[in-house]
């Protein structure tokens, strides 16, 4: 069941067309292309720029499941964040390599979700469809239950060493 807002006027054009704008409009102001204090022109300029987009159906398209990437994405960080947030009382400041690792997980998950987005490789995603669908078939529940309780008894036992390790000073 649908509602008002998954038309596909919505959906279609006036969600694209709406996100496009704005984001042509930021960079315009921002990067002060056209000049300084040239609202009106970056606006006509985002606006020419975004009906172009619209217009046409595969960068829609394109778009559309980038943001779908883009809103797990974000749900995903967010939750990280508060779980990471619980664990460290609060601070969520990570040291340079995880920095540089985050960096680099987040560089290959664009080129996926860009490779995903338009259609590139569709043989890799029949195959990755066709893999998880068997690793996660209806017989195998069992398996993955076991699976993850054996993970987070490994994990409970190495932070509770980890933290044994660090309050008696790696004795």
């Amino acid at each position: 069941m649908s509602n008002i807002l998954q038309a596909s006027i919505f959906t279609d054009f006036l969600y694209p067309f709406l996100f496009m704008f704005f984001i042509m409009y930021a960079l315009l102001e921002k990067s002060k292309l056209l000049g300084q204090d040239q609202k009106q022109i970056n606006a006509f300029v985002s606006l020419v720029v975004s009906l172009i987009f619209v217009s046409v159906v595969f960068p829609v398209i394109v778009v559309n499941n980038l943001i779908l990437f883009m809103t797990v994405g974000v749900a995903v960080v967010f939750v990280g964040f508060i779980l990471w947030g619980f664990i460290n009382g609060g601070d969520i400041s990570l040291n340079k390599g995880v920095q540089r690792g985050l960096a680099v997980l987040v560089f290959i998950s664009l080129i996926v979700a860009i490779f995903w987005a338009t259609g590139t490789f569709p043989e890799v995603w029949d195959f990755i469809e066709r893999a998880f669908d068997w690793a996660f078939s209806s017989n195998k529940e069992g398996f993955w239950t076991n699976f993850l309780i054996v993970v987070l008894v490994i994990a409970a036992v190495g932070a509770v060493l980890k933290v044994k390790n660090v309050a008696t000073g790696g004795k």
